[in-house]
């Protein structure tokens, strides 16, 4: 996943603004205008890096005549120590862009890690590790590019380019049975998300059960999503797909960790999605150390 300067030139803005307002009162008190300089941006943990593009596109925000010199990729596996890029020029322009840089490396780098470690459980099984849409407002596309850095695979970017039936969709179309309605079945909600969408549109549904699993199956979803399921039960899907004249793709969710998650790649499912890949994530611990 290649980022898009267009789509994230807006957030380092903010975040710059956030960070500096009107003005740094302390840099500009203490710091010559024209004093130059040089710093490394240095990790202190072992860390999945991610966010050197978005660091640099920063600081060029603040000072373009700044030069920012990465000394790894995103993506890459480092240590604790690792200098992940030296920036020289004006150490005004340096200071003021610090923050904002480190705080888009230290949760980028974050969720890259966290993703790498779940990838790692469940590549010798063939099985994707995919993302949700759990993220923070405004910062998913940063985020979903943090887990393609980890090694993960993005699931759908919002609620415009895939069709999931969820639990909560199923359940306020079970009700319109009081009056308000037919009630639809499994089938009939795939049949006409279908219809209704564009040709070439992914449609996944969610079930909770075995028994729910069976009925869903003759609509031909392309993904069944198994949400909460134990992993026997997951494998007892399998097994009916086995059997089935069409065999859409199986998706585990719920409650998935770096405990379990190899209990549930054995299964045979082609994909798990997990929440945690961008939720509560713990942030690197990376710094800036001025020459």
């Amino acid at each position: 996943m290649k980022l898009d300067k267009e789509r994230v030139l807006p957030i380092i803005k903010a975040a710059l603004k956030e960070d500096i307002g009107k003005g740094d009162i302390t840099t500009q008190a203490l710091v010559g205008k024209f004093q130059s300089g040089g710093a490394a941006i240095v990790a202190k943990e072992d860390c999945v890096v991610c966010g050197l593009q978005v660091a640099e596109w920063t600081m060029a925000q603040i000072d373009y005549s700044v030069r920012f010199k990465p000394n790894c990729d995103d993506g890459v596996l480092v240590g604790a120590r690792k200098e992940l890029a030296f920036l020289e020029g004006r150490v005004a322009s340096i200071l003021r862009a610090e923050r904002t840089m480190l705080n888009f490396l230290s949760f980028l780098s974050a969720i890259a890690t966290r993703t790498k470690k779940f990838v790692d459980k469940a590549k010798p099984y063939g099985v994707k590790v995919m993302d949700t849409r759990k993220t923070l407002p405004l910062l998913r596309y940063l985020e979903k590019y943090a887990v393609a850095a980890g090694g993960g695979s993005n699931h759908r970017m919002g609620l415009y380019d895939q069709a999931l039936i969820k639990d909560n969709h199923i359940k306020a179309l079970g009700s319109m049975a009081n009056g308000q309605g037919a009630k639809m079945s499994l089938m009939d909600m795939v049949r006409t998300v279908r219809n209704k969408s564009l040709k070439g549109t992914v449609v996944e549904i969610e079930v909770g059960t075995i028994a729910e699993f069976e009925e869903v199956l003759p609509a031909k979803p392309d993904i069944i999503m198994l949400d909460n399921m134990s992993p026997s039960d997951i494998r007892a899907c399998v097994e009916v797909r086995k059997m089935a004249k069409f065999k859409p793709l199986l998706e585990a969710s719920g409650g998935i960790n770096l405990d379990n998650i190899e209990s549930y790649a054995k299964t045979g499912i082609e994909m798990i999605s997990a929440g945690s890949l961008t939720a509560s994530v713990k942030s690197i611990d990376i710094s800036l150390e001025t020459a």
